[in-house]
């Protein structure tokens, strides 16, 4: 918002009714067994239209006119809720960043719960310096991928296909966090393996649910601690908890960390019908929002540990078997190496996209391409371009470190 503010726009945002909370704690539950349906609503849609509403209200008698265009930009929950907002509210923005959204609400959670679920059953507790190993392996395997040897992999999709992590099982390699040698176990590659599919069943089906992309940091979703003799064991995720006490089970008092995988398949279905209604995004008509003028944007990160980004290209997929114009008013660009709405290994921020969402509003400039610095393993920059799905990133070998030398082709 403060950024929004710096560059002269007339910014407002909104804490969706729920104060300061950063958990359901204080609001998901009326009383024991009854869930608080008014702040769900509010969380999901309602309360986006009124601050709409509001702040063109104020705009309009400050400023004595009403504002030329109206924009939303956000990512993860603010993703989700620009994704609500071309779905419920067509006609309220002329631009929409929806970024790293949170489609799925009830997979996401899933998705959080799956690597913690997964050591739980299977009882294998991987050492931190093993899955970060696994992960620099393949990146060393599938780096080049894309004609370019930047530390990121860029086609995450053909990595998947060439590099297998119980290959590596064995392998000797040196643990930064102890200062000592280790070896890759077979626990480790169980681990980041079923990360990598993504959540299965009891009988080893996988699911409509997806894993994380390879490059992607897994340490942050299976989280163990370790003895200085290597023995390690999983820490408690309060995601389980807070689902199944707030959601699923409507009881504060319950305090389950573990559950088997066809609890955690029942709690996903439980919370989808419970709850779609009031936070489900995934509508892929979005016929409205064209017809009001709307544009579209979405990013996402290829490295995001914490929503996966096919998530997002399903949906996106969706809308274009919906609507054979989508690519029209709606533009999703993957972007590799980044992580949740930022950081990640070296993946580069796409600062450009909200300007080019203007110029595709206020002028009818689509954007094609948009670039983005990427920071390369011995901390240089280079220039790159992200390019607008199914279109990628080409090298075309040009001038090195130059966005001129991409280009964007299928």
């Amino acid at each position: 918002m403060a950024g929004a503010i710096a560059d002269g726009y007339a910014t407002v945002t909104t804490d969706s009714g729920l104060g300061d909370a950063m958990g359901p704690n204080s609001w998901a539950l009326i009383s024991p067994g009854n869930s608080n349906l008014y702040a769900l609503q509010d969380l999901g849609s309602q309360t986006l239209y009124d601050e709409a509403i509001i702040a063109k209200h104020l705009i309009e008698n400050y400023y004595g006119r009403e504002p030329s265009y109206s924009y939303w930009n956000g990512c993860s929950q603010g993703g989700r809720q620009g994704a609500a907002l071309a779905q419920r509210y067509p006609s309220i923005y002329d631009g929409i960043i929806a970024a790293a959204p949170a489609i799925n609400w009830a997979g996401v959670l899933i998705n959080t719960m799956w690597p913690r679920v997964y050591m739980d059953v299977t009882e294998q507790y991987p050492h931190p310096c093993e899955l970060q190993q696994l992960t620099a392996l393949a990146v060393s395997a599938c780096d080049g991928l894309d004609g370019v040897k930047d530390g990121i992999i860029a086609d995450t999709n053909a990595c998947k296909t060439i590099f297998d992590p119980h290959a590596y099982v064995g392998t000797e390699f040196n643990c930064p966090l102890t200062g000592k040698s280790a070896n890759i176990s077979s626990t480790a590659a169980a681990v980041a393996d079923a990360m990598w599919t993504g959540p299965f069943t009891a009988e080893g089906e996988s699911t409509y649910l997806y894993g994380l992309e390879m490059g992607t940091d897994l340490v942050f979703g299976a989280q163990t601690s370790c003895t200085e003799d290597g023995k390690c064991t999983g820490v408690p995720n309060a995601a389980v908890t807070l689902l199944l006490a707030y959601f699923i089970g409507k009881d504060p008092a319950i305090t389950t960390t573990k559950i088997s995988f066809k609890e955690l398949e029942r709690a996903y279905h439980s919370f989808r019908q419970q709850f779609d209604a009031y936070l489900g995004t995934d509508d892929p008509d979005l016929s409205s929002f064209r017809n009001a003028g709307g544009k579209m944007i979405t990013f996402h990160g290829l490295a995001d540990p914490t929503i996966p980004p096919n998530n997002t290209l399903n949906y996106y997929k969706d809308v274009l078997n919906h609507q054979d114009d989508a690519q029209d008013f709606y533009r999703y660009f993957p972007v590799p190496g980044l992580g949740h709405c930022w950081g990640g290994p070296g993946g580069g921020q796409p600062i450009a996209l909200f300007d080019q969402l203007r110029s595709w509003v206020e002028n009818g400039t689509v954007p094609e391409s948009s670039p983005v610095t990427i920071t390369k393993p011995d901390n240089t920059h280079e220039r790159q371009v992200i390019c607008p799905f199914p279109k990628k990133a080409v090298y075309n070998k040009t001038t090195a470190g130059d966005s001129a030398g991409w280009s964007c082709a299928v």
